[in-house]
């Protein structure tokens, strides 16, 4: 068998083993894996743990970003509606869950707004913290993905957190969804940081 040919058949054979896990052309831009997983769950997702290896390498893999297309997607909008019933289901009961602890590698999160009127459940795309205070503390945290353990956590006090608007993603005549800034303090501010460490491959124990 010639050189060329072999190695077009080696080609042909990594796109296949890979397709699940490239981005392709399909809507929102998300990869056949993460449509399936997506999509193939009618109202919870499994929440991953570091008592399985499979598990474990997902939530220690950092999170990409999400492209315009993307958050404007419905695959998406059906990430978002799953993860918000998987953190505020019974079996769960969480204040706050990232996209990678039900296997999708994007910086996803939803946290419980406990500095808000009503405390709601809100979604946060592509974001990252700007700022945090030096002013430090030490308090409790758990985490779904590390269960029946608890330990003390050194946070800041205030951060200030920077995400893709959420109320801009219907306007599809702009190419770029505007980021917008918000300040958060406390207990919730606590929440963000714990969430976001999730999509940096970090978990609260790393820090104890």
């Amino acid at each position: 068998m010639k050189r060329s040919t072999l190695f077009l058949i080696l080609a042909i054979a990594l796109f296949i083993i890979l397709r699940g896990y490239i981005p392709d052309k399909g809507e929102g831009g998300f990869t056949a894996h993460e449509r399936a997983l997506i999509h193939g769950a009618d109202s919870t997702m499994r929440v991953l743990t570091i008592e399985d290896s499979l598990d474990l390498a997902v939530l220690r893999a950092p999170s990409t970003y999400l492209s315009p297309r993307s958050i404007r997607s419905n695959d998406f909008m059906n990430l978002c509606r799953l993860m918000l019933q998987t953190v505020t289901h019974p079996s769960q009961d969480g204040v706050g869950l990232a996209a990678p602890q039900i296997g999708i590698n994007r910086r996803v999160i939803a946290v419980q707004r406990f500095d808000k009127p009503g405390e709601p459940f809100e979604v946060y795309p592509n974001i990252r913290i700007i700022w945090a205070s030096d002013s430090l503390s030490a308090g409790p945290e758990g985490c779904l993905s590390v269960p029946g353990r608890r330990g003390d956590v050194l946070r800041s006090q205030e951060i200030v957190v920077e995400y893709a608007d959420m109320t801009s993603i219907r306007d599809t005549s702009c190419e770029v969804i505007p980021m917008t800034r918000d300040t958060v303090r406390g207990f919730t501010a606590v929440i963000f940081q714990h969430e976001i460490d999730h999509l940096e491959g970090v978990l609260y124990i790393d820090r104890l």
